[in-house]
């Protein structure tokens, strides 16, 4: 079936972004793989032309548009050329509603620029060694102190932990009031206290800086806690998360299309037993069952991205989104990677880094048993 998601402006945006992607990502990912991080001059380079903080007002360097489509398409065409050490989701999806909609004038000035330009590179900090998926069973504190929080705790799995220049982090200002005691604060690079662990090793998205971060009496001022009051951080998350899950499923079906076209290609050219491994009746029927299953979730995305541009993706829906969309990627990736043989097994093969990348996806931004617990809730049981 026809997509018909995005309009001419959103088509020749993601020219743009093909073409950036070609000429400054792609010959260097093998590398930053190798390095374990993406260097920050290319988020300079992506800022100025303007890939950061769309919905960003005009003021403060954005262009002002609140339109999930633009974000669809840069995550689109990061996963359809493999470059998963990019961490523009996570800025662009998941930190930006928090620094556009919960910061006041004073904080806007102070870090929306940088965050358009690229300058200042962002981080969330919700997971914890002992908190995961459960928000509300976090230990981080962040005890008032005159016009400062002073903040101890441990958090983990960071994404862009090493690179990211200002952390949004969940903390207990009370830690008696359960999800009413929970704020969110924003620390920045070189405050007293604030320190990074190692950049984690992990089974894929090898470019990806993932961190562990420490906070040992950090003095974060007061100027830097979103929103006007404290204790509304668990419900500023909840709001929030929708997007997080969304932009997810997106990356799930991009991922599952592009690895889905690949296999196609090669099923063509690969021959056994004399004839192309297309030809034979196994293979056209795992390929036609992924290909009904990748294009029936596309549509459901599509549909969630439109939703969500009129503020209208529940919770609910978004989870559905997510769970079934990654546990789908998982399950076409590896049955595509069987379809290659043991070339499959080989890193030379994109279908094998698309493999690797793939498995943490039913895991980050609530697991998929969390996902249909939040489906499950909603039946009124």
């Amino acid at each position: 079936m026809q997509r018909d998601l995005f309009d001419d402006e959103h088509l020749l945006f993601q020219e743009t972004v093909r073409e950036f992607m070609t000429r400054e990502v792609l010959p260097h990912h093998d590398q930053w793989e190798k390095d374990g991080i993406v260097p920050r001059e290319v988020w300079k380079k992506a800022g100025e032309i303007g890939m950061f903080g769309f919905a960003v007002p005009e003021e403060y360097g954005g262009a002002g548009i609140t339109d999930f489509r633009y974000n669809a398409i840069i995550t689109e065409e990061i996963i359809r050329t493999g470059a998963s050490g990019l961490g523009w989701g996570l800025h662009n999806d998941v930190v930006a509603p928090y620094l556009v909609e919960l910061t006041n004038e004073e904080q806007k000035q102070r870090w929306l620029p940088g965050f358009v330009s690229g300058e200042l590179i962002t981080a969330i900090a919700m997971t914890e060694p002992g908190a995961g998926s459960d928000l509300q069973g976090i230990r981080t504190t962040a005890i008032r102190d005159g016009d400062h929080y002073v903040v101890n705790g441990q958090k983990t799995f960071i994404t862009n932990g090493i690179n990211s220049d200002l952390v949004v982090i969940v903390a207990k200002t009370d830690p008696d009031e359960g999800a009413r005691g929970t704020t969110l604060l924003v620390v920045e690079r070189g405050m007293d206290g604030f320190s990074r662990g190692r950049n984690l090793e992990k089974v894929g998205l090898k470019a990806q800086d993932t961190a562990e971060l420490f906070f040992d009496n950090v003095r974060v001022p007061v100027s830097n806690r979103l929103g006007p009051n404290e204790g509304e951080g668990f419900f500023q998350l909840m709001n929030n998360l929708p997007q997080e899950r969304l932009s997810i499923a997106v990356v799930a079906v991009g991922a599952a299309e592009a690895v889905l076209e690949m296999t196609i290609e090669y099923c063509k050219n690969r021959q056994a037993f004399g004839r192309n491994i297309g030809k034979f009746q196994n293979t056209r029927f795992v390929l036609a069952e992924l290909a009904t299953e990748v294009e029936i979730a596309r549509h459901y995305v599509d549909k969630c991205v439109v939703a969500l541009n009129k503020k209208e993706l529940s919770v609910v829906d978004a989870a559905k989104a997510k769970w079934w969309t990654t546990e789908l990627q998982n399950k076409v990736i590896d049955r595509c990677l069987q379809l290659h043989g043991g070339y499959g097994y080989m890193m030379e093969y994109p279908v094998a880094k698309a493999w690797l990348d793939s498995r943490v996806q039913t895991i980050y931004g609530g697991t998929t048993e969390i996902m249909k617990e939040i489906i499950g809730r909603s039946f009124g049981f």
